[in-house]
């Protein structure tokens, strides 16, 4: 038989590779499908045959044969918009192959009708599971999702009538590890920037704050507390009032890099070096901002392809019969600190 061919030019077959290794086609289907012990000599003979032969194992009759597709579909709001999508579904592209599990990807635009045509389509391809992604922190109702396709929320919590997985991001904590990295640097003096934007990040990233600084010892007064839009525009605005009372503060945690990057300019435009005159800290690590400030942006990264990883394993899990019960949990995972340039002791 010519090698990479099965008789008649076909696609090679199970029964192909059965007669090439002189074996029996069940024991080729447990040798490649790892589902029983195989003597380890004939399981290399059989999967050298497979190679040889071209043999691809069809997926469509094997979900049939155990009513799955090996298929898993990803919902997200606004993929296309978001420097931090393609972490999520890394993460949850590379926790699905070490399951031979495949990831299909669809996004919505934010439109809770989209999102429903969406969920019909990946149900009309036999998906296995759905993983609905926010790309920030928030709370969603539930969709119209049939009780028997497992659901897990990436980057989201469930509204409390749904009982459902979720992967989020340990607010609290990462807000904190900010706090630290300054009261390490010696500075007492530390105001907030946060954003005006409503969600459970917002707040629990001015919550880690207010408890972190309380460990330390440290009042945070309303005047060192600034709020506005989460971009650079907002971040200049809300900077440049902190930078404009009388005795100002020595350093400048911000909710998001992008106002991190607004602060700088705003220190800048009135001639305050960063770091020496001013310590800022970021969240999320956003690339093209924080390596391309001027000193590099210190931030807390968040844990995008780690929630993209956690969501699919556990749901992969789900799909295998693990039943929703006690360990159904919102996940909370901790953000890191990169360390950059934009933070020094403070000079008074």
């Amino acid at each position: 038989m010519e090698s990479g061919r099965a008789p008649g030019n076909r696609r090679a077959r199970v029964s192909d590779v059965a007669a090439a290794a002189g074996v029996s086609p069940t024991t080729v289907s447990h040798a490649l499908s790892g589902a029983r012990t195989v003597n380890v000599a004939t399981r290399e003979r059989i999967l050298s045959v497979a190679r040889e032969l071209g043999y691809v194992p069809d997926r469509v009759a094997s979900g049939l044969r155990r009513r799955r597709t090996g298929v898993v579909g990803l919902i997200g709001d606004n993929i296309a918009e978001t420097p931090f999508a393609g972490r999520i579904i890394e993460g949850a592209r590379r926790a699905g192959l070490e399951h031979d599990v495949l990831l299909m990807v669809g996004e919505s635009g934010g439109d809770p009708e989209a999102e429903g045509h969406l969920i019909e389509l990946f149900r009309a391809q036999r998906v296995d599971g759905l993983l609905i992604a926010r790309m920030y922190h928030q709370c969603v109702p539930r969709p119209l999702v049939p009780d028997d396709l497992p659901v897990v929320l990436v980057d989201a919590v469930p509204e409390p009538d749904w009982l459902v997985d979720a992967v989020v991001p340990n607010e609290t904590q990462i807000a904190a590890l900010a706090c630290e990295r300054l009261t390490r640097a010696g500075h007492r003096d530390i105001a907030y920037v946060g954003t005006t934007d409503e969600s459970r990040a917002a707040h629990g990233r001015l919550l880690g704050v207010r408890l972190a600084l309380d460990n330390a010892g440290i009042a945070l007064s309303d005047r060192r507390v600034a709020f506005c839009t989460s971009d650079a525009w907002g971040g200049r605005r809300a900077g440049g009032e902190l930078l404009e009372q009388d005795n100002r503060p020595t350093a400048i945690i911000c909710f998001n890099d992008q106002i991190a990057m607004g602060v700088m300019q705003a220190a800048a435009r009135r001639g305050i070096s960063v770091p020496e005159g001013l310590s800022v800290v970021g969240i999320d690590d956003l690339h093209p901002v924080a390596d391309a400030l001027d000193p590099g942006l210190t931030t807390v990264a968040l844990p995008h392809s780690e929630m993209g990883r956690w969501g699919m394993a556990r749901l992969i899990e789900r799909i295998g019969g693990a039943p929703l019960g006690a360990d159904q949990a919102v996940e909370q995972l901790p953000g890191w600190l990169v360390e950059r340039g934009s933070v020094a002791a403070p000079v008074r």
